[in-house]
């Protein structure tokens, strides 16, 4: 891959919060790039700074410190509503929780986000059809949520980030409340959206599981990166090692 296949580069990115005169860092010194079409896995228990990473790539919040660049434009400095823009137009998110409208169809919720868009109805049947085949769920279209396992309604939230066409998508903890199989198949689908040429970044606790699926790991703990490594690389026993040093303590 080239440098031009780099959507996010992060140097030196620091985030700090300040609690009865208290500064806790939340991330510090993170410096890592992602790639177009890569699949990357932040593992580490709770705490570790995934969340607060994610939403930072996200721009749902800025970093204290650090430079931030999404396909070489700098962003820790830009305002709310020039964040907002661009989350919108580049970025999909994918959280524990789904967020499906549960008076809407399958086709309805994918399509709402495309309604607050100058697009035709033809282009947002064109996008709605095509994300919802990408995740396997063009068949349940005329379903409600409530019809609809748990990891069903997750790939039709991954759908719904799709149709905006995002270049990078978030996945916060995406299979922390299903079953095995249901999460093997939202993270085969979050595979299958990586090959496809989207960056997707998914952060997750078991670092088993997110070795399964993705091309890299970036294990984080107390808010440093403490492995950064492709998968192909790491043999069962580093996966033991690196999940003992993101939950131990010191």
């Amino acid at each position: 891959m080239s440098a031009n296949d780099i959507l996010i580069s992060m140097q030196g990115i620091s985030k700090v919060f300040l609690t009865d005169e208290v500064e806790t860092y939340a991330l510090s010194g993170i410096n890592l790039e992602i790639r177009k079409g890569e699949y990357v896995s932040v593992a580490g228990p709770s705490g570790s700074g995934k969340s607060t990473l994610l939403a930072i790539i996200g721009l749902l919040d800025s970093p204290s410190g650090g430079r931030y660049l999404l396909k070489n434009q700098s962003l820790e400095n830009l305002d709310i509503s020039d964040r907002a823009i661009i989350r919108n137009r580049e970025i999909g998110f994918i959280f524990q929780s789904f967020n499906l409208i549960g008076e809407l169809t399958v086709y309805e919720n994918v399509e709402l986000p495309l309604t607050y868009r100058s697009m035709s109805g033809a282009e947002r049947k064109r996008r709605v059809q095509q994300s919802l085949e990408r995740v396997g769920m063009s068949h349940r279209t005329a379903h409600y949520p409530s019809q609809l396992s748990g990891g069903q309604q997750q790939r039709v939230a991954i759908a719904r980030a799709l149709a905006q066409e995002a270049i990078v998508l978030l996945a916060d903890e995406p299979v922390s409340s299903l079953d095995p199989e249901a999460a093997a198949a939202v993270l085969e689908a979050l595979r299958v959206v990586a090959r496809a040429g989207v960056a997707v970044v998914a952060s997750l606790h078991q670092v088993h599981l997110a070795a399964a699926y993705a091309d890299r790991i970036i294990a984080l703990r107390a808010g440093r990166v403490i492995e950064d490594a492709p998968v192909n690389r790491l043999d069962a026993g580093a996966f033991d090692q690196i999940y003992a040093r993101a939950a131990s303590a010191s």
